[in-house]
């Protein structure tokens, strides 16, 4: 427990960081939610396999920005990445307002999602450093903003869409990281833990870190599925019948779910085991996508969709939260590591749905989830295995 006399700034800190998640969540849904709108699939004259080269992009960016977001956090503090990364995702939310083709879409995508990887990066150590007695709770309920980020999107776009522009409403989203600039500019933050910076051995330490890959490979294919979903599940509704909004509300329900989710973690984890639960939460997201892929009706989708996100919930921040238990260290460079690679998934597998779907059909591109949440689940055996030999 903090003392009171650093509550408050705890909070301060806390807040920062769930305005830079609350951003990230939108960067990551946007794609998703707009591109399952015909409208926009002609606006931008792109075709299945171009949409999902879009969220490769769109995921090469989040783990560029990534690899450099975590050296920087230790040599210069959290303040300038934040705030550089708040004004990139701006900047690239007003190229999607202007571009009318693949190529325009593809080079905002990339810029957004340099300025998403850096938030999501900044966000997180910075609440792993406040709270180093409380990580997996405190990281799951800054998850959840990430979940209401991501939400907001499908949200806007059901109640709103053909009552208003596409431009408009690309500008009004462009507006909420324009104003995490200016509080980031205006706010104090902690300083660097590794003023003086960080070596090329002190980082190839970090990258040797006894089990580090273990935990970035199944950051790997969790990164993935969640990208997976989010990116394709109001395309996949379209694909078995749903309209426009209705496939949209159901992506608005995976969302929804996922935020759920991380609160009842954050919860639970109270009284439970972070590694049970991330175990027993794996297992149970294979079998969400497996009842997705089996699913042929929108309400067994809907269902379905629902408790993908229930269970994916507590598996990406619980892991980081493990990992910030067991490294100390340049905790900075450790996330920014895990996060590179994580992230990846989510650039590859959203990706591999693109090519399959567009060879045969969107169920076959399903596929890549499912097998995901099943090596998700044999990582997540593997860590536990590894935990009990440690004690």
């Amino acid at each position: 427990m903090l003392p009171d006399v650093q509550r408050p700034r705890s909070m301060h800190l806390f807040a920062a960081g769930c305005a830079g998640m609350f951003v990230f969540g939108v960067v990551l849904a946007l794609l998703g939610t707009l591109f399952g709108l015909p409208e926009m699939r002609a606006r931008m004259h792109v075709d299945l396999a171009q949409q999902g080269n879009l969220f490769f992009l769109l995921f090469l960016g989040v783990c560029s920005s990534t690899l450099a977001a975590g050296p920087l956090i230790d040599n210069l503090g959290h303040k300038p990445v934040l705030l550089w990364s708040s004004l990139l995702v701006a900047g690239g939310l007003l190229g999607f307002v202007v571009a009318r083709s693949p190529t325009a879409a593809a080079l905002s995508a990339l810029v957004i999602g340099l300025g998403g990887g850096g938030l999501n990066t900044a966000a997180n150590v910075l609440v792993s450093d406040v709270y180093a007695h409380n990580r997996g709770p405190m990281m799951n309920l800054l998850g959840m903003f990430y979940g209401i980020g991501a939400l907001f999107v499908p949200l806007l776009v059901a109640s709103i869409a053909g009552r208003i522009s596409m431009t408009a409403i690309l500008s009004v989203t462009a507006s909420l990281p324009g104003v995490c600039a200016l509080l980031y500019a205006r706010s104090r933050f902690p300083q660097a833990r590794e003023a003086h910076g960080i070596s090329r051995s002190d980082l190839v330490a970090v990258l040797r870190y006894p089990g580090l890959i273990v935990f970035a490979a199944l950051l790997f294919f969790e990164s993935g599925n969640e990208a997976s979903l989010g990116g394709w599940i109001s395309s996949y509704a379209g694909a078995l019948g749903a309209g426009e909004r209705s496939a949209t509300w159901i992506l608005s329900g995976y969302w929804l779910a996922l935020i759920l989710g991380r609160f009842l973690v954050f919860k639970v984890l109270a009284r439970s085991s972070k590694m049970r639960l991330v175990l027993i939460t794996a297992a149970g997201s294979a079998a969400s996508c497996l009842l997705l892929l089996w699913s042929s009706s929108l309400a067994g989708t809907a269902t379905a969709v629902m408790l993908a996100g229930l269970t994916f919930a507590g598996i990406y921040p619980t892991v980081l939260a493990l990992a910030g238990d067991r490294y100390l260290r340049h905790s900075g460079t450790v996330f920014g590591v895990l996060f590179a690679i994580g992230l990846a998934g989510g650039a590859v597998l959203p990706w591999a749905v693109g090519q399959i779907s567009q060879l045969w059909r969107l169920r076959a591109g399903m596929l890549v989830p499912v097998a995901g949440t099943m090596v998700v689940t044999a990582l997540a055996a593997s860590l536990q295995r590894q935990a009990a030999a440690r004690r």
